[in-house]
């Protein structure tokens, strides 16, 4: 009898960890769904925006604001929504952030006026800036075992890469085969999962219950990154020498300096300094805020170069970058759990940002006799190859050992990085494009045809160029910044599990 009573204790020992084990996995799962959402957002509604514009009448010039009002509002409010999961608990904020941000789509894909369209925009972004960081900061706190840490990074470093992608694969088949307005009402089929499975599997806590919320310190990052924002995506309407642009970086530039300075002082600050000083968290920051401006110049302007100089479908073009993201998931993983634990990120991060950096070189050869098949489709695997090894172990570096009390504020730190990233990204390319197509007309006929064409496919390939520095510069930062040897679990500091 007592042997008996013994192998059930020890069956119901092994059962137990089992199904922890199990949930936690399902949580990631449930994480990854409502990543995928908020960062396909970024770019689903791009492909869909001239059947938009022609059915609500907006201009040009107004068309940009589709994207800009979503961007301001995330990018400005995601520090402020880290904080607030830290302090009210990560799955009523998570739950809040995936509600909200179906009603928005909700809103979005029934607007009748230009207005609605770009305040159903903005919403999004404010409900995302509350969603990403908790989604961050659970997957920090969920996972704290070394291997099963760098597994779950790296489905969420390949969502966070390739989610771009997604959205645009998923914006051409929608509008191809539906209406624009689906790029937004799709949002809902997330959300229900992602809100359902959140309800039933998140337990709540709230590490830093008993700091108290900025309000300075939100005001004063909430109006810099706002600033900065906006002034590089003013650089792409005005010229740089526009007040409206350099008057709002500026501005920007002087709101985040006071900022630091504020958090230096402030008795509960809304961005703890010691979460910026460890080197490789610093590094990390960086790299994701350099991938995000360098991944532009595959999104952007291969898309245009798809569908107006190859003829590609909306739907062609997603799926053109198929393979890309195919190759991100494979070095997703390799990258996180084998090349990172036994090399070092001093060594594989740098590597990366280089196989990248080539890349887009290689990838500036097109001319207009390029085909897919040689001039762009081989280019775009290396790129998911580099992609791959930098941004999954580069966001689990950026949360790896921090205090469970930081965990959304270090979480919503890496999103900020990865917007401004890509808005700088698209105003600097967007310039340097147009000034090269512009250079390239002088002396010349602008009304011939294959000279227009030729002016187009100098824009592209002076934006792969420029792709391509950027990743460059991340080598050598990377290279620099980063300590060496391997990464270290730091079990002192690493959080506790609450799910």
């Amino acid at each position: 009898m007592p042997q008996t009573v013994t192998e059930g204790a020890r069956a119901g020992a092994v059962d137990a960890p089992s199904a922890e084990s199990s949930k936690r996995w399902w949580i990631l799962a449930i994480i990854g769904i409502a990543q995928l959402m908020v960062v396909l957002d970024a770019t689903i509604v791009n492909i869909a925006l001239p059947s938009a514009q022609a059915d609500l009448g907006f201009s040009d010039g107004n068309r940009q604001w589709i994207v800009t009002a979503y961007s301001l509002a995330f990018a400005s409010l995601l520090l402020l929504g880290g904080r607030i999961a830290d302090l009210f608990g990560r799955k009523p904020a998570f739950l809040v952030g995936v509600g909200g941000f179906a009603l928005a789509s909700v809103l979005g894909g029934a607007s009748n006026s230009f207005g609605m369209l770009v305040t159903a925009r903005a919403l999004q972004g404010v409900f995302g800036a509350l969603l990403a960081p908790a989604a961050l900061s659970l997957l920090n706190t969920t996972f704290t075992e070394a291997k099963e840490r760098a597994k779950a990074f790296s489905v969420y470093g390949m969502i966070a890469g390739a989610g771009g992608a997604v959205g645009l694969l998923l914006g051409g088949v929608l509008t191809d085969a539906l209406d624009w307005r689906w790029t937004l009402y799709v949002n809902l089929v997330f959300a229900i999962v992602a809100f359902a499975g959140g309800w039933m599997l998140l337990g709540n806590h709230r590490d830093a219950a008993n700091s108290k919320l900025d309000l300075p310190g939100t005001l004063l990052v909430s109006a810099g990154l706002f600033s900065v924002v906006y002034g590089f995506s003013n650089a792409e309407t005005h010229d740089w020498g526009s007040p409206a642009t350099w008057g709002f970086l500026l501005a920007g530039a002087l709101l985040l300096t006071a900022f630091v300075w504020w958090q230096t002082r402030a008795k509960h600050p809304l961005l703890p300094m010691r979460v910026l000083l460890d080197r490789n968290r610093a590094a990390s920051f960086i790299a994701v805020l350099v991938t995000g401006a360098g991944m532009f110049g595959v999104f952007l302007f291969l898309t245009y170069y798809l569908q107006l100089n190859l003829g590609f479908s909306p739907t062609k073009t997603g799926l053109a970058f198929l393979p890309m993201m195919a190759a991100l998931m494979v070095m997703a993983q390799i990258s996180t759990t084998i090349l990172v634990p036994r090399f070092g990120p001093k060594t594989i991060i740098p590597a990366g940002f280089a196989i990248a950096a080539l890349a887009m070189a290689w990838l500036s050869g097109i001319d207009m006799g390029s085909s897919f098949s040689t001039g762009v489709l081989p280019q775009l695997i290396v790129m998911g190859a580099g992609l791959g090894i930098v941004m999954p172990p580069a966001m689990q570096l950026a949360t790896s050992g921090i205090a469970a009390e930081d965990a959304g504020v270090a979480s919503a730190t890496v999103n900020t990085m990865q917007q401004v990233g890509g808005s700088i990204g698209t105003a600097l390319l967007n310039t340097l494009a147009a000034s090269a197509a512009t250079s390239y007309l002088v002396g010349k006929d602008p009304t011939d045809k294959l000279v227009r064409a030729q002016s187009t496919i100098e824009s592209y390939t002076t934006a792969f160029w420029w792709s391509a520095g950027f990743f460059a510069a991340g080598a050598v930062i990377a290279f620099f910044l980063y300590r060496g040897g391997k990464p270290e679990q730091d079990l002192d500091a690493a959080p506790v599990v609450h799910m």
